[in-house]
């Protein structure tokens, strides 16, 4: 689990979910990244995203997306979230970037300097961050 600001100042929290464990505090919102929905006891969405992939549903993933950078900017602790933490995380962290005014072409290299050195793991997930629409 690591929390990052954002370049905008937005706060938002990346982890892995494999654990099983229930993070201390609570977010007040989470977006979830996994093939099937998660069971959390906090307000939270679900993006159907296979792991290496990309998400089913484009469209729905990046109004998900927004709605995260959103509320993390009026100040509600989010996080986002996928088995390992690392490759569908990092690349949601990295469109929370691009929407931060980090230019796409760089979120990549800035998620993983300032989240995880190995965030965003697959060709098509970088160019997914480099089309995302900022």
């Amino acid at each position: 689990m690591k929390t990052i600001e954002l370049p905008d100042g937005a706060v938002v929290t990346g982890r892995g979910l494999r654990d099983g464990k229930l993070v201390e505090p609570q977010p007040d919102y989470g977006v979830y990244l996994q093939p099937r929905p998660v069971d959390v006891p906090w307000p939270h969405d679900w993006i159907d995203w296979p792991d290496f992939r990309l998400p089913r549903d484009h469209d729905a993933a990046i109004a998900l997306i927004r709605s995260l950078h959103a509320r993390a900017l009026s100040g509600e602790k989010v996080e986002v979230a996928c088995s390992g933490g690392i490759g569908r995380t990092g690349t949601v962290i990295s469109c929370l970037a691009v929407l931060a005014g980090v230019p796409a072409a760089d979120a990549v290299a800035w998620t993983r300097a300032n989240y995880h050195r190995r965030a965003v793991e697959t060709p098509w997930q970088k160019r997914w961050v480099r089309n995302f629409p900022g």
